[in-house]
């Protein structure tokens, strides 16, 4: 049962991270950024992510956000 709540939680993040990297719109980033933090906190919380990983992805994440918003 963990082992399917894992692989379920590990598939949204990772379903997550790429529409918001794969985004082009910058309102729609904000949204899934908003979104993909939220659920990847979630989770180092819950520590079915380690907090390292946790911090690597939301790292990516706003550089992401930061390069869009900036070339705008």
């Amino acid at each position: 049962r963990r082992r399917i709540n894992n692989k379920r939680n590990d598939s949204k993040i990772k379903t997550l991270v790429k529409k918001t990297l794969t985004s082009k719109d910058q309102s729609e980033i904000e949204k899934l950024y908003k979104d993909a933090i939220s659920f990847i906190d979630k989770n180092a919380a819950k520590g079915s992510l380690h907090k390292n990983n946790a911090a690597r992805k939301k790292s990516a994440l706003s550089k992401h956000l930061n390069k869009v918003t900036a070339a705008k």
